[in-house]
């Protein structure tokens, strides 16, 4: 006897495609991919001004700290080389935390991002966009659990839109920080070492 199979039923892909079609399916689909599209667009000309912060810290010309920001081929690596710098570097720690709070906003923006655009999405036979599922492993108490479950509800879309507005607020920040780090950097263009006293 043929074991059963353990894949899940194939999509009927003629009803879904029909109902997509639909002015009302359309539109909401529509909503979800402009959102999630805006919130791509916030978060990469964010992770771009990274090579500023490269530039500044590491004391070398664009294209150097161009060469380093493409190097490290993840996000997290280049947030984590710009915090790493920034404790060496930076004689005033109230502005090295502030560059800390700056990163840390970044991430939360890089969790619901990276949630979006690498998740598998659940549509209806309406053509809804009704859940995503995260394409990741979370470690819990009781094990691991793969591919956690999140509604595409008003709520979520909510979400989505808040976070938007605080990548849009963070790009602001991130350019209004910089003159002042430079400036920092050349009132004191060696920074601290562990010799004296730094961390």
């Amino acid at each position: 006897m043929k074991p059963p199979s353990q894949l899940p039923p194939r999509p009927d892909f003629e009803t879904i495609e029909a109902a997509a079609r639909d002015a009302g399916a359309t539109a909401a689909r529509g909503d979800v991919f402009t959102l999630i599209g805006q919130l791509s667009f916030s978060w990469s000309n964010n992770e771009s001004l990274l090579v500023y912060f490269i530039m500044l810290l590491l004391g070398c010309d664009r294209e150097a700290a161009l060469i380093v920001f493409g190097t490290l081929n993840t996000s997290r690596a280049r947030v984590d080389l710009v915090q790493r710098l920034a404790r060496v570097k930076l004689t005033d720690r109230a502005l090295s935390g502030e560059i800390k709070r700056l990163m840390t906003r970044f991430d939360t923006g890089t969790r619901l991002r990276n949630d979006l655009l690498h998740a598998m999405f659940t549509v209806d036979a309406a053509g809804h966009i009704t859940h995503t599922h995260a394409m990741r492993l979370e470690e819990r108490a009781k094990g691991l659990r793969f591919g956690a479950a999140k509604s595409m509800d008003s709520e979520r879309l909510e979400a989505i839109r808040g976070e938007i507005r605080a990548m849009n607020e963070l790009n602001r920040d991130l350019w209004t920080f910089l003159p002042r780090l430079e400036a920092s950097l050349r009132a004191c263009p060696r920074g601290r070492s562990r010799e004296d006293g730094g961390a």
